[in-house]
Formats: structure tokens, sequence, C-alpha cells
């Protein structure tokens, strides 16, 4: 039997699948199979960007497999460096193509749209998915229950046949635990698949599902049920079969609020951090991969931080200990303005988050290894919600001028518009969205050149050294790069670099949400004009003359020939 996984991408407010992140969908899936007798050979992985392609011989792989799975779905959709999610048009194509038995999961279950703003579409009706199964909860669960029971399995391979079920006749059902044990150990073999291999970040599940009572207005994640905490054990085993096949890079993002990972409940509004299991968790990864290059977490809820602040200065302690620098914390702080808050069941004050975000600040600004800060919060504005109003817009931008003013640092500011979906309370209610949309665009762009521009300067001031940066992208003379981390910033480099490869950068200039930077250190006898205007501390006439005078035979004739060559001379190499 031959099994196909199609990889459309996933967005959610906790797990990211999109290049270079893959997300353990597709990996839960392949452990699922593995686990029901194939074999890795008949186990195949194509992203959609890989598809569009269109590489030898996967129209054949498409149409002749015995079963085809599509992973999709955008619920926090975003814009995205050299990835582009699967479109209602592709999936209906691929599905047209294939004669095997389709089944297409993932967020994509709960509706789809295209931008923020706008509310989801059912997916059975908005797509025409054919014969094609939608798994209405958990696709790996799904796939798993499609094998006839008793015959296949690894415990007797290739005594029996592998057979399917008619997929009308299988349950939709969660997954448990004890299950994605399991499968994300057996399904790790699937990296070697992706087509960023081995600079993939893969993202690790600690649990899913929140543990609050009344849940925030628009959010996805109570789909999912109370919050199922995995093992501790079954994380760290997952991550040493990852480490086995060559992942390095790896980030704890498949949680609604990783400090409440087996909280305890206290009769407060989120469960109690329990800073020891925290403490197991990072130690045991380190231990299991201890080469790693990258360990990042993502969510964190900005009320558990304000609410048990001694448990989470002992987790972030823990964390920075652990970690790799440049990690952020995403708060989803949604709004500044307590009746938006109100009418929407969010989650904290502007107070409670600015304590939040001071708290992280005092433990985590410190610079790193890599150039970046430690450990920052990052946070996320979401417009369009209920009771807002043109006031709310004034507030939120006042309490990011509040942290600006009060010197402290954020690394990630996003800024969106609600996307309603089924199921939601804010599920037809989202006209805000439509009425303010001119007012938001206005607010962001200055939001974007105010506070995010100053903001960057402040995170990484000029001269500062960021360490390897991968290059992803060339558009005209720039080669475009980040770091493989969680929200790396985007760097512009004036320069035709070869991709796939690491380079060290020093920063150099500034957009809104990017910085510029030149190889570090720059060869200055080889350098182009373009490079060499942009050392940082000189001006146009200095590098005039740099450019004049190349060759220099070392150092010090280089020092001894350009007035400003003090400014720069950290930065070169002769």
């Amino acid at each position: 039997m031959k099994a196909l996984i199609i990889d459309g991408y996933v967005d959610e407010p906790a797990c990211l699948g999109v290049p270079p992140y893959l997300s353990p969908y597709p990996r839960y899936i392949a452990g699922a199979l593995r686990e029901r007798g194939l074999s890795e050979k008949d186990i195949h992985y194509l992203t959609i960007d890989a598809l569009r392609e269109n590489p030898p011989g996967a129209g054949e792989l498409i149409s002749k497999a015995d079963l085809l799975i599509v992973i999709a779905g955008m619920t926090v959709p975003g814009k995205y460096l050299r990835a582009s999610p699967i479109t209602p048009g592709e999936i209906e194509t691929i599905f047209r193509v294939a004669h095997g038995v389709k089944v297409i999961g993932g967020p994509i279950r709960l509706g789809f749209s295209n931008e923020g703003g706008r509310a989801a579409k059912g997916t059975e009706s908005g797509i025409n998915l054919g014969d094609a199964v939608l798994a209405k909860m958990d696709i790996e669960a799904f796939v798993y229950d499609l094998f006839v029971d008793g015959i296949g399995g690894e415990g007797n391979l290739g005594s029996f046949p592998v057979r399917l079920k008619s997929p009308e006749s299988v349950d939709h059902r969660f997954r448990t635990t004890a299950e994605i044990g399991g499968w994300g150990r057996k399904g790790a073999f699937l990296i070697r698949q992706h087509p960023d291999y081995p600079y993939c970040m893969c993202e690790l599940e600690t649990y899913r599902g929140c543990g609050r009572q009344v849940h925030c207005s628009f959010c996805t994640e109570p789909f999912y049920g109370a919050s199922d905490y995995r093992p501790v054990e079954d994380v760290v085993s997952e991550v040493s079969a990852l480490y086995s096949h060559g992942v390095r890079y790896f980030r704890i993002g498949r949680q609604p609020d990783l400090f409440s990972y087996h909280g305890t409940d206290a009769g407060g509004p989120v469960p109690k951090p329990v800073p020891e299991v925290l403490e197991r968790l990072y130690r045991g990864i380190r231990n299991s991969a201890p080469e790693l290059s990258v360990l990042h977490m993502d969510n964190a809820n900005p009320i558990t931080l304000a609410t048990y602040p001694e448990e989470s200065e002992r987790i972030l302690k823990t964390i920075v200990k652990y970690h790799t620098p440049g990690d952020v914390a995403a708060f989803g702080m949604e709004t500044a303005d307590p009746k938006v808050v109100a009418a929407n069941s969010l989650k904290a004050t502007s107070e409670e988050v600015f304590e939040a975000v001071t708290l992280v600040n005092r433990l985590g600004a410190a610079r790193g290894a890599n150039g970046l800060p430690e450990i920052l919060p990052g946070i996320n504005f979401v417009h369009g919600l209920m009771g807002e109003t043109k006031k709310t817009f004034q507030l939120n931008y006042d309490f990011l001028q509040k942290v600006l003013d009060s010197g402290l640092l954020l690394r990630r500011i996003n800024i969106r518009q609600v996307m309603a979906f089924p199921g939601t309370p804010m599920y037809g209610r989202d006209e805000a969205a439509k009425k303010h949309k001119k007012l938001f665009l206005d607010y962001k762009e200055q939001v974007r050149k105010n506070i995010d521009l100053p903001m960057l300067r402040r995170v990484v001031p000029e001269g500062t050294v960021l360490r390897d940066v991968m290059c992803e992208l060339h558009d005209k003379e720039i080669t475009f790069g980040r770091q493989i981390g969680s929200y790396p910033l985007l760097a512009g480099i004036p320069s035709l670099l070869p991709l796939r490869k690491f380079t060290d950068i020093t920063v150099t200039g500034y957009g809104m949400r990017s910085i510029t930077g030149i190889p570090y250190p720059l060869h200055i006898n080889t350098a182009s004009p373009a490079l060499i205007r942009e050392l940082p501390g000189v001006g146009k006439k200095a590098a005039a003359s740099i450019v004049t005078g190349v060759p220099y035979t070392d150092k010090d004739d280089f020092l001894r020939r350009v007035s400003e060559g003090e400014k720069v001379i950290g930065f070169i190499e002769i």
C-alpha cells in the first residue's frame, strides 16, 4: 500500500506548520500509518510548494496512491516569506486527479477564509471535495481508524495485507495523548522528506485545548476540548526520535500557554504553573538533543504570569537556562480596551499584560550569543472584536507607547483583524471589522512607524552582529534571510549570497519590521560598493573613499588611509 501526505500548511493560534516549520500533523499521521503496518518507504510526503514545482513522478504518485491525505487550515493566516498555503482550487484539483481513498483534515475542518476581517466559510460548502472525506475531528485518528483491525501492523508486517475500510464507516474522534505518544516517535522519520531538511523547525506539542472555563470569543482552541497534557516523557521521547533523524531546530509551540503545562487548579482564572514540570521538560529535551541548534517556545498567557509571578519567574529562569537566545513568549493580549476585554471574555487587562511584559524583560532582555536578547515578549492584537470603538485603537496605541517609553523591549507586535469561525461567539458578529477597516489600516501604519521602528532599533542596535542567518530568497540584488527561530527577524543583505547557507551579519539599517545587514566580517577587498556603503557609522564620502582605496594590504594600511576607519575596523576583514 502506498500513502501520500500532502502538507498544505497550517497556521493556528497554537500551531504553526508553514516552512521552515513542520507541524505535528504530518508526523502524527506518518506514525499512525507506521503503526498500521506501512513501511517508511511506502509513506510519501510533499509540501504544496514542492508540488507546485511539478517534481518528476508527483502526478503519478498522486494518481496511484492508495491513500491520499491533505493537511490544511489557516485560522490565523499571516504573511510568509517563501511559502504559500494551499488554495481551495488546488485542493479540488488534487482530489480530481487522485483515485485512491482521499482524506482532508487539520484546522480546515473548522472552515476557511483568505484573510482576517472575513468570516470563515464551512469547508464542505465552500470546497468541492468530490468523494474525499473531511476528518471532522483529528485527522491522524481518522487515518488510523481507516485500517481494518487485526491485519497488518508492526507485529506481523508482511504476513498479512494491509486493508482499508470504507471511509464512510469510520467514526470521527479525537486522538488520545497515549496514541500520539507513539505516533510522534514513529513518524519522526518524515522530517527527512521535508524540502527544508535539515534546516527545518519542528513544532512540538505539550498539550492542546484551553484550561479556561470561559473562552475568548474568537478562539478556535476550545474546539479541542479541555487541556489534555502530554506526559513529559512522551515529549522528550519524541524529541529524541526527531534528533536521531537529524533535527536540530525545535519550538515548543503547540499549546495555548506553555507556563500552564500540567498546571493545577488553584481556583484562579487560569491553572497554577508547576515550575518543576517545566524544569523536567527542558532538561529532558536538552539531554535528548545535546547538540541542538535552536530551542524556542511560543505561546504564554500574560494572565498566568501576572497571577502567579513567583512560579512564572522560576519557569523563565528554567527557559533561559536551557533554551537558545532569540526566544519569544507570544502574549495573546488582543486589546487594551477594558470594554472589549469584558465583551469578548478575554484573558488579561492591559495592566496585567504590562506586568507580564516587565517580568519577561527583567529576566530575558540580556543579549545572548546569537546577537538577540535571550527571551522577549511578543504582543498579539486582534481588531474587529465585539464592543470595539474608535477609542479602542487609541487605547491599544497608548499601551504600546507606554511600553516604549518605559524602556521595555518587545520582539514582535502582531496586529490582525478577527477571522470569525462557525461555533464561536464572534461568528456573525464581526461587523466592526468591516466598519473600521480604514481606521485599522491607518492605525496599523502608525504603529509600524512610531512603535515598531524605534523598538527594533532598541532590540538590535546598529552594529549588532547576528549569528547564523539563513539565506532564503533572492529579490533583485538583495538576499533575504532569517535566523531559524521563533518569529525571526527578516534581514535584507544588498548582495546575492548563496541560498540555504548560513552567514553572520552586522546590522546596518532598519525597515519598520525588518533590518538591513552586511556579512560579518566584511571582506573589504572583495566586497561590492553596495556592501561597503552599508558599513555602520561612516558617511557617503568615507564609503566612497574606502571603495576607491581597495585593495588594502592589512588593517594598519586601512586605518592609515581611511579617515573614519576606526568606526568600522571591528566589522571588516582584510
